[in-house]
Formats: C-alpha cells, sequence, structure tokens
C-alpha cells in the first residue's frame, strides 16, 4: 500500500535547543507503524509538528501526496490527522456521546431554531463503537466507564472526522493486559481497513506484538526506519542508546557487598495497570538498582514502596513487620525517604528557602508538634549544606535560584536529615552537570558504607552498574530477573532484550 503521510526534514528549536533536527518519517496505509526512542529523542516533539502544535522551523509535510501545513489540532483534524493521547483528554462530566461529537454536534432544525440532534448522536456513537467491538450505553457520564473504555472513546472520537491517520501516544500506559489485548484487536482491524497508525511506547513487546514498522530517533534525530523483521530487540535498543551493548562499564568497587539485615521485602507487590506483582528484598548498607527503559515500571515501583501510589496485590515488609503504607507520611515513620524524578514539580518548593526545605520531611516525621525551631532548622541547614557542597552564599535564599545541581543537593539534605534507614533515588542525577553528578554520586556510596540502603533508579544504566550491588530488572511493568552488581550495561541490556 502507499504512502499517506510523508514529513521530509522536519527541524524544530526551542529558545536554542534542537529538538528536531532534519527528520523523516513515512506511514503508509494499513500499517502500524512504531515510533522508538528514549526520553528526550524528540518523540513528543514530531507528533505536536505533525498535529500542527507547534510548526517546523525547516521540512515539509504530505497527506497522500499533497503539500500541507496544519495549523492547529483542529486543522490537523479536519485534513484527517487524528490523535488519542496517553492521559485521555475527553470530559468525563459528560456522555460518552456528547464525547465524542464535541464540537461537532450533530443538529436539527425544530420550531425555527437549530438544536442539538441527541437522537443522531447517540445512533452514530453506536455505530463508531460497534466499528471498535464495543457495546455500551453512550448516554452514561464518561466518568462511570473504565479507563480502557475511556480510550476507545478517545479512538472513537479520532476516527469520527474520516480519518487517514490514527496517532496513538503511549495508549497502553494505564491498561493490563486484557485492556491492551482487546486495544490491539481494534488497531488490527483499523490497520485491515486501510489506516495508517502511528503507535507510539516504551514497551518493548508490546511494540512488537503489533507494529510492522519503525522508526527509531535519538536525540531529536533519525536513526533509521526498519521492518519489524530486520530490527530484533538487541539492535533496537543500540540504535535507541546510541552505541554497541558491548561498551560495558564495569561496578565502582566502593559500593561494596552488602550483608546487613534484611531492611525491607516486598512481595508480588504490584497495582493494577501500574506494575505487575514484584518480588524483592533490601538489606542494610546494600545499594539495589533498578535497571528498565522508561516505561518499564521503574517509577511506579518506587511510588508504591513509598507510599505515593496504593498497592492492590502483596504485601511489604519492613525490618520484620508487615506494613501497609496508604500515604509518605507512614512511609517516612518507618525509616523510608524519597527523592523522586521531577524535582521540580515533586521535589523543590520554589519560594521556599534552602533552610525551609531542608527542614520539610523532618518537620513532617514530627508532626505538627514538637516544631522544628528556627534555630534548629538552621544548624540542620548550615549542616547539610557544607556536607554536601551546596553552593549558596545565604540558606535563606530561595531554593528556586540555585542550579538544578544543588537544588537536587537540597532534596537530598532533606531526606538525610530524616536520618533514614532506607532511600529511594528516582533519576537523582537527571539534569544536571556533570561535577555534580559525581558528587551526588559519591555521596551515595559513602552513605552505603555507613549503613543507608539505597534504591537506585536512573536511566543512565552507566550509573547503575557503577553503584549497584544488584540490580533488579524490569521490562513492561513486570520484573524479569535480578543481576549483581558486578555486571555490566550489555548484561542488562541483554536480558531486557531477550524477554521481549
Amino acid at each position: 500500500m502507499g504512502i499517506v503521510l510523508e514529513a521530509r526534514g522536519l527541524t524544530r528549536h526551542f529558545t536554542g535547543v534542537r529538538a528536531l533536527s532534519g527528520v523523516d518519517l513515512r506511514l503508509f496505509a494499513g500499517e502500524v507503524h512504531a515510533l522508538m526512542g528514549q526520553n528526550g529523542a524528540g518523540k513528543s516533539t514530531l507528533i505536536k509538528v505533525l498535529t500542527g502544535v507547534h510548526p517546523p522551523d525547516a521540512g515539509t509535510l504530505a497527506l497522500a501526496g499533497e503539500p500541507i501545513s496544519p495549523g492547529s489540532p483542529a486543522h490537523a483534524q479536519r485534513l484527517g490527522i487524528s490523535t488519542v493521547y496517553q492521559e485521555v483528554n475527553l470530559c468525563p462530566n459528560l456522555s460518552v456521546a456528547e464525547n465524542i461529537f464535541a464540537g461537532r454536534y450533530p443538529r436539527k432544525r425544530a420550531s425555527g431554531l437549530w438544536r442539538i440532534d441527541a437522537a443522531a448522536m447517540r445512533t452514530r456513537s453506536r455505530e463508531l463503537l460497534a466499528r471498535l467491538n464495543l457495546d455500551i450505553d453512550v448516554s452514561r457520564l464518561l466518568s462511570s466507564y473504565s479507563v480502557a473504555v475511556q480510550q476507545m472513546v478517545a479512538i472513537a472520537r479520532a476516527l469520527s472526522v474520516d480519518a487517514k491517520v490514527l496517532i496513538l501516544d503511549e495508549p497502553t500506559s494505564s491498561l493490563d493486559e486484557q485492556e491492551v489485548k482487546r486495544l490491539f484487536d481494534v488497531l488490527r482491524q483499523l490497520r485491515g481497513e486501510g489506516m495508517a497508525i502511528l503507535f507510539v511506547t516504551h514497551f518493548l513487546e508490546q511494540m512488537y506484538a503489533i507494529s510492522d514498522r519503525i522508526t527509531v530517533l535519538r536525540n531529536g534525530e533519525r536513526v533509521g526506519e526498519y521492518l519489524k523483521a530486520d530490527l530484533p530487540p538487541n539492535a533496537l535498543i543500540t540504535a535507541m542508546v546510541g552505541r554497541e551493548l558491548s561498551a560495558a562499564v564495569g561496578r565502582n568497587e566502593a559500593a561494596g557487598a552488602a550483608s546487613g539485615p534484611l531492611l525491607l521485602e516486598a512481595r508480588g507487590l504490584g497495582r493494577r495497570g501500574q506494575l505487575n506483582p514484584v518480588d524483592m528484598t533490601m538489606r542494610a548498607g546494600e545499594v539495589v538498582g533498578v535497571g528498565g527503559l522508561l516505561g518499564s515500571g521503574r517509577t511506579e515501583l518506587a511510588r508504591l514502596l513509598f507510599g505515593l501510589e496504593h498497592c492492590d496485590s502483596g504485601e511489604l515488609h519492613v525490618a520484620g513487620a508487615r506494613v501497609r503504607f496508604d500515604n509518605p507520611a507512614q512511609a517516612i515513620r518507618h525509616g523510608l525517604g524519597m527523592c523522586p524524578e521531577e524535582r521540580k514539580h515533586d521535589g523543590i518548593v520554589a519560594d521556599l528557602s534552602v533552610r525551609e526545605n531542608i527542614a520539610l520531611a523532618l518537620q513532617g516525621r514530627l508532626g505538627i508538634w514538637p516544631y522544628l525551631s528556627y534555630a534548629r532548622q538552621k544548624e540542620i541547614a548550615e549542616r547539610f549544606v557544607k556536607a554536601l557542597g551546596i553552593k549558596v552564599t545565604d540558606i535563606e535564599t530561595p531554593i528556586a535560584l540555585l542550579s538544578g545541581g544543588n537544588q537536587q543537593k537540597v532534596v537530598l539534605a532533606r531526606w538525610l536529615a530524616t536520618e533514614p534507614r532506607l532511600l529511594i533515588l528516582d533519576e537523582p542525577t537527571r539534569g544536571i552537570d556533570v561535577a555534580a553528578k559525581q558528587e551526588i554520586m559519591n555521596e551515595i556510596l559513602r552513605l552505603a558504607r555507613e549503613g543507608l540502603a539505597v534504591l537506585f533508579i536512573s536511566s543512565e544504566m552507566e550509573e547503575v552498574v557503577r553503584v549497584s550491588d544488584r540490580i533488579v530488572v524490569l521490562r513492561d511493568r513486570s520484573k524479569v530477573g535480578e543481576l549483581p552488581g558486578n555486571s555490566s550495561e550489555q548484561e542488562v541490556f541483554h536480558m531486557i532484550a531477550a524477554q521481549a
């Protein structure tokens, strides 16, 4: 079948940063085309250019051989390019039918006035959903249905405009295995009808299950376009990370081998749609790394352990006692701390000072009373500023004025002030310079030698293998195995790829 949508030389800059550089993309009729790449590879920017959110700085787009320049998502939709996003962007307070036709309600003339033709809207909605093998009451509120059904409604809305191209951005991120299977049945049906489908995902197994062709992006550039049969998992991961799997980096011997008492044990811990049941243990003084590609369940594991999400399967033991964390405050009282992945959104309180940011978690652990006096906060802040080498002239400086690396050190200091037994670090070195990254890594190793248990999560596999005593390997929200701390990047990637 022929090319439906073709992009040539797409380039896009943001305030001096080149997000896309000369990217080509071809979507064929009757194919599911996977778009793969690490975080920051340019996938989201490419989708936004294709759908009219951002105009390209250079390059061209053609739909069915005719040049197009979509000026907005609505314009792209009128042209026949529809998108379903990871977070279902529908209105839960409206009915299913109203969501499908929002902004395009069918109308009829009655008593000299044009009114919404509710009966026609419901009939056409049922027809669209029948095309997706879904039979539901379209007059019910969208919020009364599961996320999986809402995803199907979003696809039905996309199809209601006679779409030629369907773009799915991480559509399975909140679905369980059965819901994914149902979605894939629908995609195979649409593919059979001749639709061109762009499928964006981080799940390797799902990608190989549904795709026909693959385009890989890295650092805003196209690495290549491949038929699925020509790109086995090892080659795909090599294309995504930008180096051969044989480029191994050994473990930093300073990490040592932990032999302390068992501190944490998870048995079948999981949450439907987020993380399949996981077994793992951690000992005092041990650094346990988490290896896996983006979307493998790394952050979901951290959030379950810290009570940010509630598990619906399995059990958790801390220091031999069974616990259930319904909120982070309970985890903190049991000696856990967590530096979150999104530093700016979930870590720092930008308007507060360095002193106040450092004191937050300790005050939270103590409760409303006793209140940490200013003198005590000052003493703690100054001690950690010195210990971690935080570059700030005054601890009353708003944390927002510090560099990313120093902000990260303040977040680390916040949790060290609580004297935790176990510290969860989710991407602790993301977005900081090389020097600050090395300082933080050295501090992690020092703390482990003093008996702190550390769960270390990073998308930089070199960091994971360098500091870890053991590596828990995740893929597609499941634990696929463990490796010893003297393993190489190659071995971690091979374990991920071997399961795909």
